[in-house]
């Protein structure tokens, strides 16, 4: 079976202040620093990570979101997730980080939230 390969892409939400990054493909060693890179660039109040197209991460992945998440925090941004498969979902409660996110089924639902 083929892996998807890692794209980023970022986009102005549907209301004002919100920045939607939308990944595809495993968030792994490899993929981390761009991942960090498109994270970090993003600098409107709510700051949306689609992560409906990541099938798996990794011990860097997680690394990269906690760094997004204390960013945010420090800055009075919030942070949402959106769109976790199962396999992230265990990852991120397996390691104890799952508390710091707020989760959501999809993108509109996390606009609604934030906003």
């Amino acid at each position: 079976m083929m892996s998807e390969p890692f794209r980023i892409a970022g986009r102005a939400g549907a209301k004002g202040n919100v920045h939607i990054l939308s990944v595809r493909g495993a968030i792994t060693n490899a993929t981390s620093p761009a991942f960090d890179e498109a994270a970090r660039a993003a600098n409107a109040k709510h700051l949306i990570l689609d992560l409906s197209e990541v099938p798996a991460i990794d011990s860097m992945a997680i690394g990269s979101l906690v760094r997004a998440y204390v960013s945010c925090n420090k800055t009075g941004r919030k942070l949402a997730l959106v769109g976790l498969s199962h396999h992230v979902k265990n990852v991120l409660r397996m390691t104890g980080v799952a508390p710091l996110f707020e989760t959501y089924t999809s993108v509109a639902e996390a606009e609604a939230s934030l906003t």
